[in-house]
């Protein structure tokens, strides 16, 4: 086998989920997994900075995907919405973490064999 064939679709990374790797969902599903026993809708809100709408929405897109499950109901005369990752979605979520690990191996090994220096990325 040619090295071409061997590095064929190396770097294609397939269980990088869609669902998963948009921005807003990755941060709840991080959020989530860090609190098994689920969080409200607010906090939830809170921690990923998100308006009611797109938490709503996106969670809806997670739920869909039986990667979450959202339980309402009432706390006296006030709603209440509990968002829980589901046993499928940890574990689809660590196995996309997985992946996205080696991502950042690769890239690493990738940028030192050409000479660049990796260190913490800076915001300035």
């Amino acid at each position: 086998m040619t090295k071409s064939e061997q590095s064929a679709g190396r770097f294609a990374y397939e269980g990088l989920d869609r669902v998963i790797h948009e921005k807003a969902r990755l941060g709840l599903l991080t959020s989530l997994v860090a609190h098994p026993k689920g969080l409200p809708f607010g906090q939830l809100k809170r921690l990923c900075g998100l308006t009611d709408g797109n938490l709503s929405r996106h969670l809806q897109v997670l739920q869909e995907d039986g990667l979450v499950s959202i339980d309402k109901r009432f706390e006296g005369l006030r709603p209440l919405t509990t968002c829980r990752i589901t046993p499928s979605g940890r574990k689809r979520f660590l196995g996309y973490l997985e992946v996205l690990q080696q991502v950042l191996e690769d890239a690493k090994s990738e940028a030192r064999q050409n000479g660049d220096k990796i260190g913490r990325l800076s915001t300035t």
